[in-house]
């Protein structure tokens, strides 16, 4: 798992700069300025990853510590929502010493523990839905809603899919499933039918070709680059789609960049990555010699997995268009330091695992 980490953020460093160094000369006239940010928040994370695997993981657990992290991750969301910059319509970051900060990577970080430390104590009775799960309903829907207000709704399904993969895997019954999914079905559209934006996205995934140079020139552009990588790529540095054709080339599209320029081999040696990151997070979460770690481990694993699941069946068209980024791979600071701490806290939990578990 570690090792599977590492060449991520080696991938992440090339094709970053592969990907944005004619963006970043455009913009801003110098064509290393995206790649020295991810050098620093890779090194950054990396020192991150090395505190979290030495720190053990069962000081997570503290109620000071659980309740510090969800506090401050609510107090980022709302103060995103109130004093952050409008950016292409959402108010997702804000910037502190002009470093830019996105509460909700820190977020999905905070519901986990906090699900994992409820969970911990309560699963026994875990079919007494109002003692065991009100706490993590009201924390986890609260977070969501504020997420979604950025508007952020791809992050705010992430979170609650993290969180009802945790919640099952503790005992509850699957009668429930069918209750949420009544419950949450008509949501859901409400949500998805209120945006405008949100309706073309959809409409867009059903039948891109329908507005080419609209909703659906984003599918498009990153289907002609996973098409034409063919089997070895066109090489580093010259894929054509990254030449102002696929928007954002270097974050929620970087996986295009990489089947382009490195062909189905490249592509399919990033996703082996993240299979062995699952594998070896699950068999974590099986050998933790607590629950705390086990659905910790299971939690931390599910967040890196679906994100990394939905970023590229987004590329690959399989999806309808989300701004969620690739893990370990994409351009951005928030996302890479919290990935890189949840590889640190799953690497600590593994030091403590025991055959008997």
């Amino acid at each position: 798992m570690f090792l599977s980490t590492l060449l991520l953020i080696c991938s992440s460093v090339v094709m970053v700069y592969s990907a944005s160094a004619v963006l970043a000369m455009d913009r801003y006239q110098q064509p290393y300025y995206f790649l020295f940010k991810q050098v620093t928040w890779v090194v950054l994370g990396v020192c991150l990853l090395l505190m979290a695997m030495r720190v053990d993981y069962r000081h997570l657990k503290q109620p000071l510590v659980v309740l510090t992290v969800l506090a401050g991750s609510v107090l980022a969301l709302i103060a995103v929502l109130l004093i952050g910059p409008e950016i292409n319509g959402t108010r997702r970051w804000f910037a502190i010493g002009g470093i830019g900060v996105q509460p909700s990577e820190v977020a999905k970080f905070a519901v986990i523990l906090f699900t994992a430390t409820v969970l911990e104590h309560r699963m026994n009775r875990i079919d007494e839905v109002s003692y065991s799960l009100l706490p993590v309903a009201v924390v986890t829907g609260g977070i969501s809603a504020l997420i979604v207000l950025e508007p952020d709704f791809g992050t705010a399904m992430t979170v609650l899919m993290i969180v009802g993969t945790m919640v099952f895997t503790a005992g509850l019954s699957y009668r429930y499933l069918f209750g949420l999914t009544v419950t949450l079905g008509p949501l859901l559209y409400v949500v998805l039918a209120s945006a405008p934006y949100r309706r073309q996205r959809l409409l867009a995934f059903l039948d891109p070709w329908d507005d080419p140079l609209g909703s659906g020139f984003q599918i498009i552009q990153s289907l002609i680059a996973v098409g034409t990588g063919g089997i070895f790529g066109q090489g580093l540095m010259a894929g054509v789609q990254k030449l102002f054709f696929l928007p954002e080339p270097h974050t929620d599209f970087i996986y295009a960049v990489i089947a382009e320029e490195t062909g189905l081999l490249g592509a399919t040696f990033i996703l082996l990555c993240f299979l062995m990151i699952v594998w070896r997070g699950l068999r974590v979460a099986v050998l933790a010699p607590d629950r705390f770690g086990s659905l910790l481990a299971l939690g931390l694993t599910m967040m890196v997995s679906i994100q990394a699941f939905l970023n590229i069946s987004v590329v690959l068209g399989l999806m309808p268009t989300k701004g969620i980024p690739l893990p370990l791979v994409s351009a951005g600071g928030s996302s890479m330091l919290v990935s890189l701490l949840c590889m640190g806290v799953l690497l600590n939990i593994s030091q403590h695992a025991s055959a008997e578990a």
